[in-house]
């Protein structure tokens, strides 16, 4: 298990790299709502997601030899446009394998960046050539099966924890309950791992979409199991969760929500219109997820919503509103 000693560590070291994001009070969701809304504003990170703490922090621990070899990842998006900008800064050369159905702008933003972009069919297939491409001599740098890279994304949860209370407003209070998205589980294993260290009364719930649900489906199981992927939201979409995400998501999550596609692309729409920010359904779904929140825990809930990522364009947006009729 991830402890706060190792996040604390990762902070250190990936200070100088990413963005301390900010941690606001959002009047507009709290009014949307009904109850007092905090968000972390990860969408603000460098690359436009937190992954680059995570990729920072894996990048900055290789050996010589392990950076001279090159680094790999496979990646739905985000985990893929972090690790080509940041393996660039450092002068690694990176290949990232994406499936087909990543959206464009993703794949576009990795070789912009100079890495090496190989494409494959879906994400099992991505996930199987990462480890022949592995196999073959590069350093894998896995988007959640690493406790290095929990450790950079549990920088948001101690960041979130730390300046949560100086976000609150009158007599709004701290945050009771964070909401954390799951894609493999890198993220809300870091977090909780923070929150319950610093702030153990907290409550964390995980969010996943239709169709791109390996958590919830491996704690039904009692173990990680490999998933039927259908969801739109790609960056969410990794087959199973990881024996190490698991762990952690069993022992510090309350519980794991999943909501329709359709909600999670209803949800951008409403944190454009109520908070203001422009961010990718895997942040979207928080909003849906927070009303069952509200509604097993109660009014007096106080709300922190990590906003995870905002790498998608008007015209995915609009291509999805379409589709689903909003």
């Amino acid at each position: 298990m991830i402890g706060i000693s190792e996040i604390r560590a990762a902070a250190e070291r990936i200070a100088d790299h990413v963005v301390r994001t900010p941690t606001v009070r959002s009047p507009g969701l709290s009014a949307f709502l009904g109850v007092p809304v905090t968000a972390k504003l990860e969408l603000l990170q460098r690359t436009g997601s937190f992954k680059a703490r995570g990729a920072t922090a894996k990048l900055l621990s290789l050996t010589e030899a392990e950076r001279a070899a090159g680094v790999v990842a496979v990646s739905g998006g985000n985990h893929g446009i972090a690790l080509a900008h940041m393996a660039a800064a450092l002068h690694i050369k990176a290949t990232v394998v994406m499936s087909r159905t990543a959206p464009k702008r993703s794949t576009d933003l990795v070789e912009a960046s100079g890495a090496s972009l190989r494409l494959t069919d879906g994400m099992a297939e991505a996930f199987a050539l990462t480890e022949r491409l592995r196999a073959e001599g590069l350093t894998l740098v896995h988007p959640f099966d690493d406790e290095v890279v929990i450790a950079g994304q549990g920088t948001v949860g101690l960041e979130f924890a730390e300046d949560a209370q100086d976000a609150a407003e009158g007599d709004a209070g701290e945050v009771t309950d964070v909401l954390v998205s799951i894609g493999g589980g890198g993220l809300i294993a870091g977090v909780a791992a923070a929150f319950k260290a610093l702030r153990p009364e907290v409550r964390v719930w995980g969010v996943e979409t239709e169709g791109a649900t390996c958590m919830s489906e491996a704690l039904a199981a009692g173990g990680p199991v490999t998933v039927d992927l259908s969801s739109i939201v790609t960056t969410l979409s990794a087959p199973s969760a990881s024996r190490l995400t698991y762990d952690h998501v069993s022992a510090l999550v309350e519980d794991v929500l999943v909501v329709p596609d359709a909600e999670a692309v209803r949800g951008v729409l409403d944190l454009a219109e109520h908070a203001k920010v422009w961010a990718e359904p895997a942040a979207g779904c928080l909003l849906p997820a927070a009303r069952q929140v509200v509604e097993r825990v109660g009014e007096g809930a106080r709300l922190g919503l990590v906003v995870c990522g905002g790498n998608t364009t008007p015209a995915d947006i609009a291509e999805w509103t379409r589709r689903f009729g909003l």
